[in-house]
């Protein structure tokens, strides 16, 4: 009896420490104050905060100072720490600290840019344009970061090149004129930072950093590669514009009090780009650590383009989809790199690969199905310790996608004693072809012969497959198409506004690469490479800041949403055949709901003819429409504002370059009642180009004519100067739709001379 009573008090002591070590258990927050409710007593904000602080923690420290993004702090605390300080007096908001994840040449020819920049208006001012990148920083020692021909730094720079290991400020030049890094969020999570492992400064680790920043402005490079893979000359898009680094991301990921810092000193430093290929889950806008650093960039005149995430083909899958932020999904372009793997059976299929080691063998050898060697339920993923080695050893095995990396699973194989691996598609993957710098002959294959290889392999007795690499192709059709792993429409939070906005080059991309790993990343790959091909909406994003640059920097008055509208009615959305561009996850046409305006094409965005502005009390008002109360503008905008109870706000009326058409089935809206809903939009247009008259039409697709019918107030305008604004309405009388019914259309304006296009999609639920 005594036995069984001291374990009950052993299991009960048990249970209350664990109760106490989890309450005591410190987070990371950003604390928001209200500026305006500071106390007379104190003289300086960091005293109040401080004060604030210590009201709840003696103990607790303050990470981050925010000046810009945000009037505050980030710091350490316990939820009942964060509870408290929460009620106190001044504080507007008490936001947990989220860890984000990155989203992971021959671009400037498949975009139309000119080998140099002579051709662009005002070439001179593109040098004037300054680029920063929130990433994992930057490997100095690029010759994509050559300053030959620069003239002096921008005089209104205010930033550094912060000293660190491995990284002083000698590594800055005119070029990269600075370079930070921001850990104190990451370090309080994680613990310090492993210096065996990672450079405790703004050199990049990770090459994920040095590939933006690259693509977005890299240098002049002549005799570029990868193993002798797409070689040519490599270059940025706007290769006259200058960097710099934020190091807000490590090897752990993205922790937002070290992106919001990085963000305020950006702003504080003086960019006019900002670069983010970075993402997170959706929330509102107030409460969204980028879109509030965003907003206060926008405010100050800065362009944010953001990548739309890699949860494609999936719907509603998209990150970063603020209306003040350019959200940049992945096409594919006009080159790969072909592998062909041939069966017993004399059938050959084609793939894609960067391997350029030996090959396994010039004779068929076995092949087996990952699930079939493994002892683990899902071993066709060929995830680390999953495959049996005598089952594996001398053969080519196939798995499947998803899970884990696609390099990884490659090493799996290798180190179960296999000798090749085929990589194969499922549905959600479709007929996309990523090519990896394997470490064994690999390669990947598309959904379509995916299936007929399995069937092979499935119901042959000895089955064999040899793979072969065909090195780099050219002037791939059709070209581009829709990646599918770039995140898709609609947007969930505001389904009134369609994103993403647009889509540049994100598959297969050449640009620089860190020193410190190999092409996979994997600890065990020891290349070394001055440049990389790798995927994601992380390299359309750069491609999309470094377009905007050279805009920015041909008419350095025009606001950040002048620049994004000159991009988004000027991108198309057909070949030159007529055919609306594919996605390759389908094999199907593909939608504003996956490529927003369409295919970026910046020379005709350099003469968009007429623009969608946007200032900040638009913004103010599209915050009234979403029913914001002037506490959640405060916290979203910084900034004191009050709708006005006399004025109907509507998103509808936001002056977006797009239409997103949200109807409701359940309240009768185009279902269950025979009688149409009529909509309307209202517009601006502001003239940037010379006098001229334009003219509307709009073609609807892939719905019921019936259904669907858009009137154009008026059809005609006509504009007599430049920044003359004039002002449309565009009436949908939309009839009865299934729910989960969606339809597309496009809106042109037409002089003559410029094609001015927004997208329309209609959407019923």
């Amino acid at each position: 009896m005594m036995q069984i009573l001291k374990s009950l008090q052993i299991v009960l002591l048990l249970i209350f420490c664990s109760r106490h070590i989890t309450a005591q258990t410190k987070n990371t927050y950003i604390i928001h104050m209200d500026k305006s409710t500071m106390p007379e007593t104190f003289t300086d904000h960091l005293n109040w905060f401080d004060t604030s602080l210590k009201s709840v923690s003696e103990t607790a420290e303050i990470l981050y100072t925010y000046k810009h993004i945000a009037h505050g702090y980030s710091t350490r605390l316990t939820n009942q720490e964060a509870e408290t300080l929460s009620k106190q007096p001044g504080i507007l908001d008490v936001i947990p600290e989220l860890r984000y994840q990155l989203h992971t040449t021959r671009t400037p020819q498949f975009l139309g840019l000119p080998k140099t920049n002579t051709l662009l208006p005002h070439s001179r001012q593109q040098s004037q344009v300054i680029i920063g990148i929130l990433d994992t920083g930057i490997w100095p020692e690029l010759k994509s970061l050559d300053d030959t021909g620069l003239g002096p730094i921008p005089s209104n720079w205010k930033g550094v090149c912060e000293t660190g290991n491995n990284m002083n400020s000698s590594h800055c030049n005119k070029k990269l004129i600075g370079a930070r890094f921001f850990l104190k969020g990451y370090e309080a999570a994680l613990g310090p930072i492993d210096e065996t492992t990672e450079s405790k400064s703004a050199r990049d680790d990770d090459g994920h950093g040095s590939h933006t920043l690259t693509t977005a402005a890299g240098s002049v490079v002549a005799e570029a590669s990868l193993f002798g893979l797409a070689s040519g000359t490599a270059r940025g898009m706007a290769t006259e514009a200058r960097v710099a680094a934020y190091k807000v991301c490590w090897l752990s990921g993205c922790f937002t009090s070290d992106i919001a810092a990085g963000m305020d000193k950006a702003i504080e430093d003086g960019v006019n780009i900002l670069s983010m290929s970075i993402g997170g889950s959706i929330m509102d806008y107030y409460r969204d650590i980028i879109a509030i650093g965003a907003f206060t960039a926008m405010s100050h005149g800065i362009l944010v383009s953001s990548s739309a995430g890699n949860g494609g083909p999936s719907a509603e899958s998209l990150s970063n989809v603020a209306p003040w932020i350019t959200t940049v999904g992945a096409g594919t372009i006009d080159r790969d790199f072909p592998s062909y793997i041939t069966l017993g059976n004399g059938k050959t299929y084609t793939g894609a690969s960067l391997y350029n080691g030996k090959p396994s063998s010039d004779s068929l050898l076995p092949v087996v199905y990952a699930g079939n060697v493994s002892e683990s339920s899902v071993g066709y993923l060929c995830i680390p310790d999953s495959l049996t080695s005598s089952k594996v050893l001398g053969k080519i095995v196939i798995c499947e996608r998803g899970g884990n990396s696609r390099v990884e699973k490659g090493l799996v194989v290798k180190n179960a004693g296999g000798v090749g691996m085929i990589l194969v598609n499922n549905e959600a993957y479709g007929e996309e072809l990523i090519a990896d710098s394997h470490l064994l002959p690999a390669a990947a294959l598309g959904q379509k012969s995916s299936t007929v290889l399995k069937d092979y392999v499935f119901t042959t007795k000895n089955p064999r497959a040899k793979l072969v690499f065909g090195g780099t192709h050219l002037q791939v059709q059709p070209s581009p198409v829709v990646a599918a792993f770039s995140s898709r429409g609609p947007n969930s939070l505001t389904p009134k506004i369609l994103k993403p906005d647009l889509i540049a080059p994100g598959v297969n991309i050449l640009a620089g690469w860190t020193g410190a790993v190999g092409p996979t990343g994997l600890a065990l790959d020891k290349r070394h490479v001055n440049f990389n091909i790798i995927s994601g909406t992380s390299m359309s994003c750069p491609h999309a800041s470094g377009l905007a640059a050279i805009v920015k920097g041909a008419y350095p008055e025009w606001s950040p949403a002048a620049i994004r509208s000159a991009l988004m009615t000027t991108a198309y959305t057909s070949y030159k055949n007529g055919q609306t561009i594919v996605d390759v996850a389908t094999g199907k046409p593909a939608t504003p709901f996956d490529f927003g305006s369409g295919h970026v094409d910046p020379v005709s965005a350099l003469d968009p003819g007429l623009v969608y502005d946007i200032n900040v009390d638009d913004y103010l008002g599209f915050f009234c429409a979403l029913n914001y109360t002037s506490y959640q503008i405060k916290l979203a905008a910084r900034r004191e504002f009050t709708c006005d109870a006399r004025k109907k706000y509507r998103v509808e009326d936001f002056n977006y370059p797009s239409f997103a058409v949200a109807l409701e089935t359940a309240s009768g809206i185009g279902g269950g009642s025979n009688k149409p809903i009529i909509v309307e939009y209202n517009r601006v247009l502001t003239n940037v180009g010379a006098p001229g008259t334009y003219n509307a039409t709009v073609v609807l697709s892939s719905v019921d004519s019936s259904s669907v019918k858009v009137v154009v107030e008026p059809e005609t305008i006509s504009f007599k100067e430049v920044y003359e604004k004039k002002g449309y309405k565009v009436r949908f009388i939309c009839g009865s739709m299934p729910s989960g019914t969606k339809s597309f259309g496009y809106l042109e304006w037409n002089d003559g001379k410029h094609k001015v296009g927004s997208p329309i999609a209609f959407s019923w639920t």
